[in-house]
């Protein structure tokens, strides 16, 4: 009897535990995602609140603060300066202060810097981060995953032989730093899987892989040989980044 006590205790707690697991696995990933966004909202709030004129700000009759004010405070003052910048005195007004941003020794270079960037990220015919790539980082025979961001121009493109493309190569697990690398497109391999696929693997740290969707015989093939010294693991027959189907290479070429 006390045997099969502690053995009915034990499949007690075993399905317990199973329970326990399946509803951390449900809860964890809402739960951390209105987190971070009651995060964002608070940090906007406490951030443009204030700016609101004492008379005008709701907050001011009532015995609580309304959460998302500042947000939408935000969001409208945003919608209103991009209206007028489609206006004539909006325009006159933001070329006014390029010019004079242009004129600061220090603020130009990052204000130039940022305004390229936006640009090229929100421009919708961008085709920045459409590709996830399967390069050779930091060594021979180990692999990491990059997005390739465009195509290599001037002066780094002219000074090598090879013809190269712009890969970023993220973090984990924060994708939002990480290095520029201009890497030869016959070393790239390019991944069938989705950006947001690829995004997912790199912040979980490889917890969360995404499966392989390519048909059965291509799974087969294999792209890369075994690693052995320095020599190349990327076979000559191999659609790389350099060779790669119509839809990728449209995506490797844009400029």
């Amino acid at each position: 009897m006390p045997q099969r006590d502690r053995k009915h205790r034990a499949g007690l707690w075993g399905r317990l535990r199973g329970y326990f697991l399946a509803g951390l696995l449900v809860v964890a990933p809402v739960g951390i995602t209105f987190w971070l966004c009651w995060i964002v909202l608070k940090f906007i709030d406490t951030r443009v609140t204030p700016l609101i004129p004492h008379t005008y700000n709701p907050n001011t009759y009532l015995p609580f603060d309304i959460p998302g004010l500042g947000l939408v405070i935000f969001l409208v003052v945003l919608t209103i300066i991009g209206a007028l910048t489609r206006l004539l005195l909006g325009r006159w007004i933001v070329h006014g202060g390029e010019h004079l941003l242009s004129r600061m020794p220090v603020v130009r270079s990052v204000y130039s810097a940022t305004k390229q960037i936006v640009e090229t990220v929100l421009a919708h015919q961008s085709d920045a981060f459409r590709q996830a790539v399967l390069f050779e980082y930091p060594r021979r025979g180990s692999w990491a995953i990059g997005f390739v961001t465009g195509r290599t121009s001037g002066e780094v493109q002219n000074v090598t032989e090879d013809e190269v493309v712009n890969v970023f190569l993220p973090t984990t697990p924060n994708p939002t730093s990480g290095y520029l690398l201009f890497l030869p497109r016959r070393e790239l391999v390019a991944l069938s899987m989705s950006v947001e696929d690829a995004i997912k693997m790199i912040i979980s740290g490889g917890i969360v892989t995404p499966p392989d969707k390519r048909p059965v015989a291509q799974q087969e093939i294999k792209l890369v040989t075994s690693a052995d010294g320095e020599k190349r693991t990327i076979g000559d027959d191999a659609p790389d980044a350099g060779t790669p189907d119509k839809a990728d290479k449209e995506t490797v070429d844009a400029d």
